[in-house]
């Protein structure tokens, strides 16, 4: 009787095993460039709203000092200068000499290699809320 079971039995072959290994390489040469898209527009969405942030705290500190400051600690961020987004992929900053009684420019500049460079690079917000982005000029309203 166990001899009669044994040859019942069969395993996965060889080939069902392959076409398994076929479908799950072709789900994933999807996918994955649907993922970095993905990850990318959150690394770019996170540099906007520090930008945002930015650009607020400007505007409150104008209210109180008649001016705008470079100085990132006088709008309530822990460091003085640059500092880098919780993603690590940009650095936010306001632009040196752009700060004064008339206005201000902030910026995000991607901080690796890749396909980030050809899109947003750079992402600016100025004093007047003007958003601009470098080498594409639809950063701020790009969803792809």
């Amino acid at each position: 009787m166990y001899r009669k079971m044994y040859r019942q039995m069969q395993g996965v072959t060889l080939l069902e095993l392959m076409i398994v290994v076929v479908l799950v390489a072709l789900l994933t040469t999807i996918a994955y460039p649907q993922y970095r898209d993905f990850a990318a527009r959150a690394k770019r969405n996170e540099a906007k709203a520090a930008l945002l942030l930015i650009a607020q705290n400007q505007e409150r500190f104008y209210l109180q000092n008649n001016s705008y400051t470079e100085n990132l600690e006088q709008l309530g961020f822990d460091v003085e200068a640059d500092f880098i987004t919780d993603s690590e992929s940009y650095v936010v900053r306001v632009v040196p000499g752009s700060a004064d009684a008339n206005g201000f420019l902030a910026e995000a500049r991607f901080r690796f290699e890749g396909n980030e460079l050809g899109k947003c690079e750079f992402v600016r917000i100025d004093g007047t809320g003007a958003r601009s982005s470098e080498p594409l000029n639809d950063c701020w309203t790009r969803t792809r």
